[in-house]
């Protein structure tokens, strides 16, 4: 058996130098995936209701769930009054702090993210108070129901009508 050539031992190291430079840059990415949230103060975040929040201009449909309507858009007296009660919660958890918020992809129709046709022109996030989401707490307390957005399919019909 010969002996592997000098043109033959430098192709395998680099081979072997790429490989490990590739998994190196793999880690990386798979680090800085995981690490997407950013911290936010608590003064930094303004809630609209109890499913979306405003940073600055930007405003988050916060994703997961869903919670009552205010105002016109509530379709009857209990889910204003219900409105109310998923807000004051939200802003409670947010006071609180210890919160991070990660922009999440709208699931909208190609081309709309960012306008009125996706979302209310509104961006998507997912809101955590001391690493744990928002949307499982007001779940858990009964102050939204789950909530998986779907651009082809009709909202589902609310359940707070009838409840107090």
């Amino acid at each position: 058996m010969e002996s592997p050539s000098d043109y033959e031992r430098a192709r395998n190291a680099l081979i072997v130098a790429g490989a490990i430079v590739l998994g190196l840059f793999l880690v990386l990415v798979i680090l800085l995936a995981q690490a997407r949230a950013e911290p936010i103060a608590p003064g930094s975040i303004h809630v609209i209701d109890g499913d979306t929040i405003a940073v600055g201009p930007a405003h988050y449909r916060l994703v997961g769930f869903d919670t009552p309507e205010a105002g016109e858009r509530a379709r009857c007296p209990a889910e204003r009054m219900l409105s109310a009660l998923a807000t004051r919660r939200l802003r409670q958890i947010v006071v609180a702090g210890g919160l991070d918020l990660e922009e999440v992809d709208c699931r909208c129709r190609p081309g709309t993210a960012g306008t009125k046709r996706c979302n209310h022109g509104r961006l998507c996030g997912r809101l955590t108070a001391n690493g744990q989401d928002v949307g499982d707490t007001l779940l858990a307390e009964g102050y939204a129901q789950p909530y998986a957005y779907d651009p082809d399919a009709p909202r589902p019909p609310a359940s707070w009508c009838g409840r107090q």
